[in-house]
């Protein structure tokens, strides 16, 4: 077995070296034709602008660097603010879109929301409950839909309440 495939490999080999020893004129002729090229200039690198430093004169102007001017800042530390100090609750995780409410359970404790976190595991929530990624707190239940009032900033350094709904899926 080892003779037939040393006589392979031989005549593979003949067969490479009589495919390279063919008519190289054509090729001789392009590497004679670019090398007669005139050469054309090569264009400088262009040079960097030197650094102007600006000084920045007020001149009456309100400073750049303030955020926020001091009446916005009252009127933001005077408005609805989370508290950052409780635990998070699971279903804070999740953006509000990503949650689906199944349905309801009524018991003598109240009533309960079931909802769908993106992970497919089903959480039950209540009133008070919070949920999504704006401190989502759940104001109301219904057979239909789960009503809360989330903490968003308002862009002035405070918050701003807003209603959101979760309402019933039908997946």
């Amino acid at each position: 077995m080892s003779a037939l495939t040393r006589a392979i490999a031989v005549a593979a080999t003949a067969l490479l070296l009589a495919g390279c020893s063919g008519d190289m004129s054509d090729l001789e002729q392009y590497v004679a034709e670019v090398k007669a090229r005139k050469s054309t200039k090569i264009e400088p690198i262009p040079q960097i602008k030197q650094y102007e430093a600006f000084a920045y004169v007020p001149g009456g102007r309100r400073d750049p660097f303030i955020e926020v001017r001091p009446a916005e800042r009252e009127t933001a530390a005077s408005g609805p603010k989370p508290d950052l100090n409780r635990n998070r609750e699971p279903l804070e995780e999740f953006p509000l879109d990503a949650l689906r409410m199944l349905g309801t359970i009524s018991t003598p404790e109240g009533v309960f929301a079931l909802i769908r976190a993106p992970d497919n595991v089903i959480h039950r929530v209540t009133l008070k409950n919070y949920m999504g990624q704006n401190y989502g707190q759940i104001v109301a239940i219904s057979g239909t839909e789960v009503r809360l009032q989330e903490l968003v900033p308002d862009g002035f350094g405070g918050w701003t309440q807003r209603g959101a709904i979760l309402a019933l899926s039908d997946r």
